[in-house]
């Protein structure tokens, strides 16, 4: 029998449409017409459905055994030790000393049960996810400025009108292929401005008359922000009816900006004058301009800051909520949007609450039927949730779903030895990846294409995901999971298995909040009708936010000044480079799916460290050379790739690979203090070619 079945990709936040057919078994993919994609897709979509055959697939829980291997294990016997070991601890040293770790590629259903479990079956606080990586920097810079956030406050379709695109670090072309449709447009006008360290394939883009390539020295993207700013505002370029009926805070930021002239900017940045003035220029000019924002100008410390200045560019040029023109940042995992908007970040709750806000608390108590009281109150961020293993009054246990720490998180090897430490770690996942490695019990859990469930664009598009194809006899789903471990535990509340059920609680949870998903369903979503959030009962939803009002109190846009840091000492002294790090087309965040799809792992089988031809002649590295880098913190062992398109000051890794080729084995825990975005773009180190009886032992 034959099969076809419409969902969508299980990798980026542009969440591509695509067809899966299942004949006898063998899944084929498809790509559908869809706003976002339009039928395309990229390498990754395209091989996705391989993994659902993998030979390394779990296929029942696994149990670590006194040697250190792994024996397969009924779920009962699995359970019945998980929630054991659970009450035991918290018996023992309290409920915090349990952590939560989540993801970001979790459907709404699962980032939402695993919230409620937290909190009410487990009774900690101590629960954050690995969207802090990736979107807490625009989202705090987005809450501050407009009162709410949401990725891309319009269709990503409402780019194609544009004739001016600015992308502040995010290499679209590679990260979301399809997405580069939507700047044809801008491209065509001779409108895409790309500011990035490398000449990514996005900033490729730009040739021929495309646009330009803003490359400044990393680190500076604020720096670069507050010198626009100080050109548009003394140009007389800011649209000063918009300033005056729809923001506050103006006048503060014309003092603040004030000593960024455009020669000092230079200075700083690398980034000539007469190219500062005439981008600032080209976005005032009008015809259509949008400001988008990625992790390359948000992974810092002072990310939340640069954001701020993006958006604050964007509000005095009057951009945001008016047609054809706009600001918004580009999310990056699959549910990237909706996994930071149901419960759990360590800080929120359904519906995009503050768990500190009573009424919030009275409200979602209402729907799990529990007193406000037994509700945690706000935990902590997930750079410093993991810094806490093993420490004096931190997490003994931690439950694992949709992440790999060991790869993806900062500062990896303490990471690693935190984990070590534990008492007890539970891994839900559908291979055995670095984390998992380390687990004393790893549970099998349904893929994609075996459950249905909802995922949040980046454009704020709620979206079905369609169960296509069997899951294997012995895994389970997260929210089968939950009940079972919540029935164990005699938890209050219910705990569905449904992911229609649980959908439902979810909008009844979030009715009334910023992100209001209590007009939708799966009746509705079936229809194939845009439902974008906000999407109270009885609207039609919201695809186009801010067109009347921001959701302060007075319908004003806050423009925040914000400060650069002073400048460093330049990079390049005595062989000290500025590392940076990224993605490749070929690979999806740790890598821990995309390198067991032989095409892609064939195509990208390792990490190469990217250096400029004048740098890597300085050091004696050859293309292809072994090399090691190294800081305070660790050593990455991998192969030299010298290219033209980085700075010489700059080195590049790719962050998909584990062991001696991590790159956050040398990226530090320091984090942004509004946000705790950990700075993944500025880390200092040293690069050293290997002898050859070094290299031999590596060839």
């Amino acid at each position: 029998m034959t099969t076809t079945t419409a969902t969508h990709c299980p990798y980026c936040a542009l969440q591509c449409a695509m067809n899966l057919t299942d004949d006898a078994g063998s899944v084929t993919v498809a790509g559908r017409e869809f706003p976002t994609n339009r039928g395309g897709l990229c390498k990754k979509g395209w091989t996705s459905a391989e993994l659902l055959s993998s030979p390394e697939r779990i296929l029942e829980p696994m149990l670590r055994q006194p040697d250190g291997s792994f024996a397969g294990a009924t779920w009962d016997e699995a359970l019945d030790l998980i929630a054991a070991r659970l009450a035991d601890g918290r018996a023992e040293h309290g409920a915090d000393s349990v952590g939560v770790f989540g993801g970001g590629g979790l459907t709404n259903e699962k980032a939402y049960q695993l919230g409620k479990f937290a909190r009410l079956a487990l009774g900690t606080s101590r629960i954050d996810y690995n969207g802090r990586f990736c979107m807490s920097s625009a989202a705090a810079a987005g809450n501050r400025a407009f009162g709410l956030d949401r990725g891309l406050p319009f269709p990503v379709e409402d780019l194609d009108a544009a004739s001016t695109i600015l992308i502040l670090g995010s290499n679209v072309a590679q990260t979301m292929p399809p997405f580069i449709g939507h700047l044809e447009g801008a491209r065509s006008a001779g409108g895409l401005i790309v500011v990035d360290p490398r000449r990514t394939a996005t900033a490729r883009l730009t040739e021929n008359g495309a646009g330009s390539h803003v490359q400044p020295t990393p680190g500076t993207d604020l720096v670069l922000l507050l010198g626009l700013i100080n050109v548009v505002i003394n140009e007389k370029l800011v649209d000063l009816d918009y300033i005056d009926r729809r923001t506050i805070g103006f006048d503060e930021l014309r003092r603040s900006v004030g000593q960024w002239w455009p020669e000092r900017v230079q200075a700083e940045t690398g980034v000539p004058v007469r190219q500062l003035r005439d981008l600032a220029r080209r976005l005032a000019a009008g015809g259509g301009t949008y400001i988008l924002t990625g992790r390359g100008v948000e992974q810092h410390v002072d990310g939340t800051d640069t954001a701020t200045a993006a958006i604050n560019l964007s509000l005095i040029l009057g951009l945001v909520g008016t047609s054809h023109s706009g600001y918004g940042t580009l999310t990056g995992q699959g549910n990237g949007q909706g996994g930071r908007e149901h419960g759990q970040k360590c800080d929120q709750l359904p519906g995009y609450r503050k768990i500190t806000d009573p009424a919030a608390r009275a409200h979602v108590a209402g729907v799990w039927g529990v007193h406000p009281d037994s509700i945690p109150g706000a935990g902590i961020p997930a750079v410093e949730l993991l810094a806490s293993m093993g420490e004096p009054g931190g997490i003994r246990t931690l439950l694992v779903h949709g992440a790999n720490v060991v790869v993806s998180a900062p500062n990896a090897e303490r990471v690693r030895a935190g984990l070590a430490a534990l008492d007890f770690l539970v891994v839900c996942d559908f291979f055995f990846s670095e984390t998992a490695a380390l687990a004393d019990i790893v549970l099998p859990v349904t893929q994609w294409a075996e459950e249905d469930g909802t995922m949040t664009s980046l454009e704020g598009r709620v979206i079905r995901r369609r169960t296509a194809v069997t899951a294997p006899a012995g895994v389970r789903s997260e929210l089968w999971i939950f009940h079972e471990l919540a029935r164990r535990l005699h938890a209050p509340s219910t705990f569905g298995t449904d992911p229609a059920e649980v959908f439902d609680e979810l909008c009844r949870a979030s009715a009334g909040g910023p992100a209001d998903y209590s007009g939708l369903s799966y009746g509705l979503l079936d229809t194939g009708e845009a439902a974008y959030w906000p999407y109270p009962a009885g609207s039609t939803g919201t695809p186009r936010l801010f067109q009347d009002r921001f959701q302060h109190a007075d319908g004003r846009a806050r423009i925040h000044p914000v400060r650069a840091r002073g400048a460093d000492a330049p990079a390049q002294q005595g062989g000290i480079l500025t590392l940076i790090t990224g993605r490749l087309l070929e690979h999806y965040q740790s890598g821990a799916q995309t390198r067991r799809v032989p095409e892609l792992a064939q195509a990208r089988p390792e990490a190469r460290l990217q250096l400029h031809p004048a740098t890597a002649a300085q050091l004696g590295v050859v293309d292809g050379g072994w090399v090691d880098v190294t800081n305070a913190r660790g050593v990455v062992r991998c192969r030299a790739e010298v290219t033209v398109d980085i700075r010489h000051d700059t080195v590049f890794l790719p962050f998909h690979f584990p062991g001696e080729q991590s790159a956050n084995r040398l990226t530090a825990d320091r984090t942004d203090p509004v946000s705790g975005m950990p700075e993944f773009k500025r880390t200092t180190v040293r690069v050293r070619a290997l002898a050859g009886e070094e290299r031999g032992a590596h060839v």
